[in-house]
């Protein structure tokens, strides 16, 4: 069990958690994740983490509240409990050598974006963010990225705040610039990380895209998570989360995502048959 010390809501579905798991906390990493039940009906959930505090014992995790399992963790107050924690799991983002690089954040990847660039930072390293949102109303942890980075740029697709422009036009605008990045690492929906890679590719920046494929064990054994990188099958859980963008096989990615996205609308909007009644988390 799992005590929650701290339920910060960010948005209108997105939250900032903070909750005691001192065996974790005590080996967590920038880039590794977690895999959590809420309860003993849960399903399995891996959730990338936002920062450990070795000396309280707790791990903090961004996440949006958008199937099932994470609509219940949205709603467990300070002084609830989760049932499990797994972790930490996956291979922590790689920092050595790095000098200057550049972080691209789309929509809902930001909360992962964060604890990379600013594990980056915190290494020395400089770091440019470029964080792209929908519209306003949308964005979350803004001043957390400015007091994490070297430069935060804020872009929104409908110009409603910061620079109106795609992620992908600023990084370009950023490379054009002069800036010498040694690496950029992506986190956001993959069709963004697909075009990020597309885009640096001619200039030669190595790229790191941290992979949302699909997991359950965490550990390789049930294959949910494969992916297809230069070629060879890898498993998002224990090769990666992050890896190559240009060598991974975006448009298989982005078809295997789509799988469940009809049983995950389903389970959102399911209307019990004995009541009649929407089912709510509560």
């Amino acid at each position: 069990m799992h005590k929650v010390v701290l339920n910060r809501q960010l948005s209108h579905d997105m939250f900032w958690m903070e909750f005691e798991a001192p065996y974790v906390a005590a080996k967590a990493k920038p880039g590794q994740f977690i895999i959590f039940r809420v309860d003993e009906f849960g399903e399995r959930v891996p959730l990338t983490m936002a920062g450990s505090n070795k000396e309280k014992g707790t791990v903090t995790i961004i996440f949006q509240a958008v199937g099932r399992s994470t609509m219940l963790l949205s709603q467990l107050k300070e002084g609830d409990y989760i049932l499990d924690v797994a972790g930490p799991l996956g291979r922590p983002t790689e920092m050595e050598g790095l000098k200057k690089v550049c972080v691209v954040g789309g929509g809902t990847g930001n909360a992962l974006a964060y604890p990379v660039a600013k594990g980056l930072h915190d290494h020395g390293i400089h770091v440019d963010m470029v964080s792209g949102f929908k519209t306003k109303e949308l964005i979350f942890l803004e001043d957390e990225f400015r007091a994490a980075v070297d430069n935060y740029y804020l872009v929104t697709d409908d110009g409603s705040y910061g620079e109106k422009a795609l992620t992908t036009e600023k990084l370009k605008e950023l490379i054009e610039a002069g800036n010498e990045y040694d690496e950029v690492i992506t986190v956001g929906p993959p069709i963004m990380m697909k075009f990020v890679a597309k885009t640096t590719e001619p200039y030669g920046i190595k790229t790191i895209a941290s992979l949302t494929a699909l997991m359950i064990d965490g550990t390789g054994m049930c294959g949910g998570c494969r992916v297809s990188v230069g070629g060879e099958t890898k498993y998002a859980c224990v090769d990666g989360p992050e890896f190559d963008a240009q060598l991974v096989d975006w448009d298989t990615l982005l078809a295997r995502n789509a799988y469940y996205a009809e049983e995950e609308k389903e389970e959102r909007e399911h209307v019990c048959r004995l009541t009649g009644g929407v089912r709510h988390y509560e």
